[in-house]
């Protein structure tokens, strides 16, 4: 049985569909899908600055539509990765008795990086730094779970 991978950040259109395109690339037998903490995008495409950045890559996430975390994705997932301590503390807020889903910082799989959360590309407008962070951690997080199955 695969393994399903929850990647959460802020609004659901930005950093979270970009690692869900990315970890989807890179590692298909995952099950994958993203999530936003905020509710303001519910429903809309990845933000299209975004969507234009990993087209460079090589990748499409027009498919993707946000949605809102809810507590029942501690029961749908076996891995809850987020992109800042803001959005593990709103994730973790909904946190239901007894669930022990893992929640964890994408960039704690970016090894070598001095980063310790995902700088958010809708405020900061560095859609290509953003995307290089999440590779780098997408590999990490690819090689951790390998690990882990075998």
């Amino acid at each position: 049985m695969a393994q399903k991978v929850l990647f959460v950040c802020l609004g659901n259109i930005c950093r979270s569909p970009a690692a869900e395109g990315i970890v989807r690339h890179l590692a298909p037998e995952l099950e994958t899908d993203s999530a936003g903490t905020a509710a303001w995008h519910v429903g809309k495409p990845p933000y299209h600055a975004m969507q234009e950045a990993i087209v460079q890559r090589g990748l499409d996430i027009s498919d993707l539509r946000a949605r809102q975390f809810t507590s029942s994705d501690y029961h749908q997932f076996d891995l809850i990765i987020v992109m800042d301590s803001d959005n593990q503390a709103d994730v973790e807020s909904l946190r239901p008795p007894g669930s022990q889903t893992p929640v964890s910082l994408f960039t704690d799989f970016a090894k070598g990086s001095a980063q310790d959360h995902v700088p958010d590309p809708y405020y900061t407008r560095d859609f290509d730094g953003c995307l290089d962070l999440l590779e780098q951690a997408a590999h990490g997080l690819k090689a951790a779970l390998s690990y882990s199955e075998s």
